[in-house]
């Protein structure tokens, strides 16, 4: 049975600035279906290789396969749908799978508007897929679809979604197939090496209002760390890769195993071959001030810190649990221990003015991270902010969902003007590095480093796909009023998506008035056993002090 995995050629002009990224996602399917014997599986990276859709379909008739699988994020949505119409065209017979975040919490919205689509696979993919695999190998498909757990399908008009998967327990019996990418596409263009993207952990703790990987991932799991770093010893000696960024959303999660993964690094004398980066939350380097400098000593030498807002009221709103305060020490401290250290802001709420963007601007400067990234708001339609703001939200075009495009349109701005405000703190913040900075702070590394920063924004900035901005034709504050983000007002949200939407909206109100009149009535009662204490009884007590510390009232 021959497996074909493609990944969708979609393009943004926002992280993939820094370098082609391999697709993680398609060594750890492989790695699975390997261990479960199956052997003839193939690739097609479209987006590395920008192959169109006659590339597609030509190598799809070349590799006459018996199952066609894919992946999307959000902005690559329909660019995964197309790659399944032509396997549809090209390779009938064969069963077309769709997996990813988009399609787990969209699959009927995906399968409304993409019913060429044979079943989607919800969640972490690794057991799901095998299961599916092995029900198509042994001839229990399509009979047998509604006892595997964790998809999503077609049966005549209904929209079936079979019970969730749990979540794969044990991470160290997945090992991904690494071979199967072409390593020598894949470069992180700052320093010119090969780089890969490995993974300690899955899941977080935290809920932030944006984001959905908490949603996806659901809870947190850590890999064995010295399992980890044999995995990165085998990139770095079979494939030659040179830097790693760990794909998890807070490596630092968990302090002993991050100790235990650094050490076994420093121990190997891997950070003499290999340096790396990680996302991370600035309470993480708060905590852990005092082992910043070991973890550079084990090659950490790029961390990208979710500050996320220069105001404290979008820090709540966000629901990130920090400071405007703690994000300044954090980068400070960053920068004392050697790390470079990137600033994110999220700019483009509904509030967001010309004063707020200047605000960031500022707070930025002042802070002097070595690099600064301003990413539009994007409202993902399966986040808990979006389920406040979702009457705000006028686009649905997907496509665009990619943190560069600015979706949402503040009251006080076009969305001309917030781009032009963006790319002006773009201009001023990176224009003072190249000046003042980056030539003259630091030798060797540190400064081969922030150069190759620099050359990877000017290399996007003069090609024109730095925030799409060829796309949309901006050329500078000029062009604000007449900018064109080519939105698709054609799409819209499928009826089927919509119901889902109002009934888990609707659910989550419930359990809110379950929980408000849980705290009414616990109120009410312990107010009625104050009224019932004695004074004598009312002087406070340890815990079980005394007979008499709680008096019930009377029946």
């Amino acid at each position: 049975m021959r497996i074909v995995f493609i990944h969708p050629n979609y393009h943004s002009g926002g992280a993939e600035i820094a370098g082609n990224w391999p697709p993680a996602w398609v060594a750890y399917l492989t790695g699975s279906l390997r261990a479960a014997g199956f052997d003839d599986i193939h690739f097609i990276d479209a987006m590395t290789n920008h192959y169109g859709p006659d590339e597609i379909r030509a190598r799809l008739r070349a590799l006459r396969p018996d199952v066609v699988g894919t992946t999307a994020i959000t902005p690559a949505i329909y660019e995964a749908e197309e790659v399944m119409r032509i396997a549809a065209e090209v390779a009938p017979a064969a069963l077309r799978v769709l997996g990813g975040i988009h399609a787990t919490f969209m699959f009927r919205q995906v399968l409304t508007e993409a019913p060429w689509i044979d079943v989607i696979v919800r969640g972490e993919g690794e057991e799901i897929m095998v299961a599916l695999m092995q029900a198509v190998r042994d001839g229990r498909w399509p009979q047998d679809r509604r006892k595997i757990k964790g998809l999503a399908f077609l049966d005549g008009s209904e929209i079936v979604s079979t019970q969730a998967a749990p979540t794969v327990k044990n991470l160290d019996g997945i090992d991904p197939d690494w071979s199967i990418l072409e390593w020598d596409k894949y470069i992180y263009v700052p320093l010119g090496v090969k780089v890969a993207i490995p993974n300690m952990a899955r899941g977080c703790p935290f809920t932030c209002s944006f984001c959905s990987q908490w949603k996806f991932w659901r809870d947190y799991r850590v890999r064995d760390p010295i399992k980890v770093v044999d995995e990165i010893e085998r990139l770095v000696n079979d494939h030659g890769v040179g830097f790693f960024i760990l794909a998890d959303e807070e490596p630092t999660i968990n302090k002993k195993k991050f100790v235990e993964f650094c050490q076994a690094l420093i121990d190997r004398g891997l950070p003499a071959r290999v340096k790396w980066g990680i996302n991370t939350r600035v309470t993480d380097i708060y905590r852990d001030r005092d082992l910043l400098k070991f973890y550079r000593r084990a090659g950490l030498v790029h961390v990208s810190l979710g500050t996320e807002a220069a105001a404290q009221l979008k820090l709540d709103l966000f629901n990130k649990e920090t400071t405007v305060a703690e994000n300044k020490e954090a980068v400070r401290l960053l920068r004392e221990a050697d790390i470079f250290v990137e600033a994110q802001f999220i700019v483009g709420l509904d509030n967001e003015t010309k004063e707020t963007l200047e605000e960031t601007f500022q707070m930025a400067w002042d802070w002097q991270p070595d690099l600064a990234n301003w990413a539009m708001y994007t409202p993902w339609p399966f986040t808990p902010l979006f389920q406040e703001i979702k009457d705000q939200v006028e686009v649905f075009d997907y496509s665009k969902y990619n943190f560069v495009t600015p979706i949402m349109k503040p009251a006080a701005l076009t969305r001309g003007e917030l781009l032009d405000g963006v790319m002006k703190n773009y201009r001023r913040f990176y224009m003072r590095k190249a000046l003042f900075h980056y030539p003259w702070r630091g030798t060797g590394f540190r400064r081969r480093y922030l150069l190759g920063c620099l050359k990877a924004f000017l290399k996007a900035g003069v090609g024109r796909t730095f925030y799409d901005l060829g796309k949309a034709g901006y050329w500078g504050p000029q062009t604000r009023n007449s900018v064109d983000f080519h939105f698709d007002e054609s799409r819209t949200v499928a009826e089927a998506q919509m119901a889902d939407w109002e009934a888990s909206a609707d659910k989550v109100r419930r359990h809110k008035e379950r929980q408000a009149a849980v705290r009414a009535q616990m109120k009410e009662r312990a107010a009625g056993r104050a009224f019932q204490i004695p004074p004598e009884a009312a002087t406070p007590m340890a815990c079980g002090g005394g007979k008499d510390q709680m008096h019930e009232p009377a029946e």
